[in-house]
C-alpha cells in the first residue's frame, strides 16, 4: 500500500481540525434530516396526491411508497451548448429506472447562464450571483420531500458549485452527477487565440472573428478549452460524484447514454433502505475536497475553484483556504497540459489517458486519498479504469429471471484499466516526469491583500513581473487605452472595482487578447485586479480575486497611475513598492449599475463575504445564523 504524501496528510489533518465543529454540526443535520423522514412517509395524502399526479404510468409505484423515487434537478436550456443534450435526460432516466424497479421526477429546473455569452458584457455581472441563485433553486427542488435520491444535470461553470451547494443541504439524499460530454473539436485552439489577437490589433474584421469562434464553438455539448466548465467534470471524478470516467465521453454516443444509465442504476443501489447508503453529505468529506484540490494542481484546473472549492465545502461543514491551495500545489507536479495550458483540448486529453490516467499516477504516487466514500462501490480505484461498450447477448435477466423482467438486452459498460504510459506525452505525463514538479495555481500576499495566480498556463520568465501601474475602474477603459496606443509598454493593468460587493465580481476574460498582444511584442505585462478572470485565461499573469477589494477600502483602492507595482509568483507575493502610495486616501467609487436585473441582485452584493471564503451572500447568511 502506497503511504500518503506527509504534505498532503498534513493539509487534511489541519482542515479536519479547523472544520471539527462546524462538520460535526453538518453531520448532525444530516442524520435528523433523515431520522425525521424527510421522504414520502412524512407527507399527508393529499401532498403526496399532488406529487404523483401527472407521472402516468410511474403512478402505482411512487403511491405505494416502495421504491426510490429519483429528484432529478436539472439545468437544460438550448442556449447554452453544454446543456442542449439534457432536453431528452430526463425521459431516459425516467425509463432506465424503471429498469430497476425505481421511478424519476423532475423535480425542479436552475437557471444555467452561459459564460461565454455574457463575457464581456453587464450580463457577466450577474454571473457568480447566479451560482448561489442555483443553490437556493436546487434547495427548492429538492424541498419537496418526495425522493430518496437525487440526479444533478448540470457542467458549466457556477452551475456545478450551486447544485453541490444547493444538494449538500440535504446531505442525506444519495446523489449522482450526470455530465453531457464536449462537443467534438474544432479549429484549433492555437488559431482561434491568433484570430482573436489580430482582431484586438485591428488586423482583420469582424466577419472574421465570428468565423474563427463559429468554428470553435460549433456543436451541442461543453466547450472544449480546459476551463471552469471542464474542471468541474474533473473534480466530480476526484470527489466520486461521476461513475467513473463519465467526464468527457461526447454527447449523443451510445457511451454518453450508456453512462448515464450506469448512474441511474448505481442510484438505485445506494438509497438509504439497502446495506450501501451512500448519502452525498458523507461522500463530500475533507478528503474528498482535498482530492478535488490535488485536481487542480494535477491538471492546471481552472482559478475559478479557489472562489468554488471553499464555498461547496462551507456547505459541508468543511473550513479551507488559499493556505491549503498553496500547500498541496506545492505538493503536486503538474501532469496535464490541456488548452489554454497546452495546444491539445479535453478530447485529445481524453484519448492520451485522460482522469483514469492522472488519477491512477495520484494514486500509486500517494498524492491521493484512495479510501473517500464514493458513489461507487469499489471506492477510488475505479476512476482509474476507462469505460468501453460490450455487446450483450440474448436478454437482459438483471431481474429475477422470471419472464416479467426480460428486457432487450442494452449494451453494457466494461471499465478496463487505464494504460501504463501516456498516449501523448506533450499533453499527459506521468508523476516521475511532470510537466513541473508543483501545481498550476500559487497565492499571493502583501501590502496589497491576497490574492490567486494561476502559473500553468504562463512561461515561468513571466512569473514575476515589476512595472508601473496604469489604474482603471471599467475593462472597456483598458480597451481604450490599448487601442489608443498609452499601454505599449511594461505595464501592470490593475482593474479594481470588480469585487463581489461592487458589481458581483465578474470576469474579465475579454481583456486577454489586448493584454496578450501587449505581452507579444516583448512587454513586461501583469493584470492586477479584485474581479476574476476566465477559467480558460492563461498566457498574461494575472493576480486576481484580490481582497480586501476596493469597495471595502481594499489597499488597491490607493494605488495610482505610475505607482511600481511587483507580482512575484516565485516568492508568493503581491505589492506596491512606491513609498507612501498606500497613505493616500481610498478613491471614491463608481456608481452601481442598473439595468439588465442587477439591481435585483442588491441584497447579494450588500452580503456577500470575500472570495478566498467562497463570495457567498446566502453562505454568509447561513453562517450568521450559526
Amino acid at each position: 500500500m502506497t503511504h500518503l504524501h506527509s504534505a498532503i496528510d498534513r493539509v487534511t489533518d489541519r482542515i479536519i481540525e479547523r472544520s471539527r465543529p462546524t462538520r460535526a454540526a453538518y453531520l448532525d443535520l444530516v442524520e435528523r434530516q433523515r431520522a425525521a423522514g424527510t421522504n414520502r412517509g412524512v407527507l399527508s395524502c393529499g401532498n403526496l396526491a399532488h406529487g404523483f399526479a401527472a407521472s402516468e404510468e410511474d403512478k402505482p409505484v411512487i403511491r405505494a411508497g416502495t421504491a426510490m423515487n429519483i429528484g432529478v434537478v436539472t439545468a437544460y436550456n438550448d442556449m447554452l451548448s453544454a446543456h442542449q443534450p439534457y432536453g431528452r435526460y430526463p425521459e431516459q432516466i425516467k425509463i432506465f429506472a424503471r429498469e430497476r424497479g425505481a421511478t424519476a421526477q423532475v423535480a425542479g429546473g436552475v437557471p444555467a447562464m452561459c459564460d461565454g455569452v455574457t463575457q464581456g458584457q453587464a450580463g457577466m455581472e450577474l454571473s457568480l450571483f447566479s451560482r448561489d441563485t442555483i443553490a437556493l433553486s436546487t434547495a427548492v427542488a429538492l424541498s419537496h420531500a418526495m425522493f430518496e435520491g437525487a440526479l444533478l444535470l448540470g457542467i458549466c461553470d457556477k452551475i456545478v458549485p450551486g447544485l453541490l451547494i444547493g444538494s449538500l443541504r440535504f446531505g442525506h439524499l444519495p446523489t449522482i452527477l450526470v455530465p453531457g460530454g464536449p462537443m467534438p473539436s474544432g479549429i484549433p485552439n492555437k488559431e482561434k487565440s491568433r484570430i482573436r489577437q489580430l482582431y484586438a490589433e485591428g488586423k482583420v474584421g469582424r466577419d472574421e472573428l465570428l468565423e474563427a469562434e463559429s468554428a470553435s464553438y460549433h456543436a451541442p455539448g461543453t466547450c472544449t478549452f480546459y476551463g471552469t466548465a471542464n474542471s468541474n467534470q474533473m473534480m466530480m471524478e476526484m470527489m466520486g460524484l461521476h461513475v467513473p470516467n463519465a467526464a468527457f465521453a461526447n454527447p449523443g454516443t451510445k457511451l454518453r447514454q450508456e453512462l448515464t444509465r450506469a448512474a441511474v442504476h448505481r442510484l438505485t443501489e445506494i438509497g438509504w433502505d439497502g446495506n450501501d447508503y451512500r448519502p452525498i453529505g458523507r461522500v463530500i468529506d475533507e478528503k474528498a475536497i482535498v482530492n478535488a484540490c490535488i485536481g487542480l494542481m494535477a491538471t492546471g484546473g481552472s482559478t475559478n475553484h479557489a472562489i468554488h472549492l471553499p464555498a461547496i465545502a462551507r456547505a459541508a461543514g468543511i473550513v479551507i483556504d488559499w493556505q491549503d491551495f498553496e500547500d498541496i500545489s506545492n505538493a503536486v507536479p503538474l501532469l496535464a497540459r490541456v488548452y489554454p495550458n497546452g495546444s491539445g483540448d479535453v478530447n485529445d486529453f481524453r484519448e492520451a489517458g485522460g482522469m483514469p490516467f492522472v488519477i491512477r499516477e495520484l494514486l500509486d504516487a500517494g498524492l491521493l486519498h484512495g479510501d473517500i466514500l464514493t458513489v461507487t462501490a469499489g471506492g477510488m480505484g475505479e476512476y482509474t479504469k476507462e469505460p468501453t461498450l460490450s455487446e450483450c447477448s440474448g436478454e437482459d435477466r438483471s431481474g429475477d429471471g422470471s419472464a416479467a423482467t426480460l428486457r432487450p438486452a442494452p449494451e453494457h459498460i466494461e471499465w478496463v484499466p487505464a494504460p501504463e504510459a501516456t498516449r501523448d506525452p506533450t499533453m499527459l505525463r506521468p508523476v516521475a516526469d511532470p510537466f513541473q514538479p508543483t501545481g498550476g495555481q500559487k497565492l499571493l500576499a502583501g501590502n496589497l491583500g491576497r490574492a490567486i495566480i494561476k502559473t500553468s498556463a504562463v512561461d515561468p520568465d513571466r512569473w514575476v513581473i515589476e512595472a508601473p501601474a496604469r489604474v482603471f475602474s471599467d475593462q472597456d477603459d483598458v480597451l481604450r487605452a490599448f487601442k489608443a496606443g498609452e499601454l505599449d509598454r511594461d505595464v501592470v493593468v490593475v482593474v479594481r472595482f470588480q469585487g463581489p460587493a461592487a458589481n458581483g465580481m465578474p470576469e474579465l476574460h475579454k481583456l486577454t487578447p489586448a493584454l496578450g498582444v501587449l505581452q507579444d511584442r516583448g512587454h513586461r505585462v501583469a493584470l492586477v485586479t479584485d474581479g476574476r478572470m476566465s477559467g480558460a485565461s492563461g498566457k498574461v499573469p494575472a493576480a486576481i480575486h484580490l481582497y480586501p477589494e476596493a469597495l471595502h477600502g481594499g489597499p488597491v483602492a490607493r494605488v495610482a497611475d505610475g505607482d511600481i507595482v511587483r507580482v512575484d509568483a516565485v516568492a508568493g507575493t503581491i505589492a506596491v513598492l512606491t513609498p507612501g502610495a498606500l497613505d493616500r486616501p481610498v478613491v471614491p467609487a463608481p456608481g452601481f449599475a442598473l439595468g439588465l436585473g442587477r439591481e435585483l441582485f442588491s441584497l447579494f452584493q450588500g452580503s456577500s463575504d470575500d472570495a478566498e471564503r467562497g463570495a457567498s451572500p446566502v453562505l454568509a447568511a447561513m453562517d450568521a445564523r450559526g
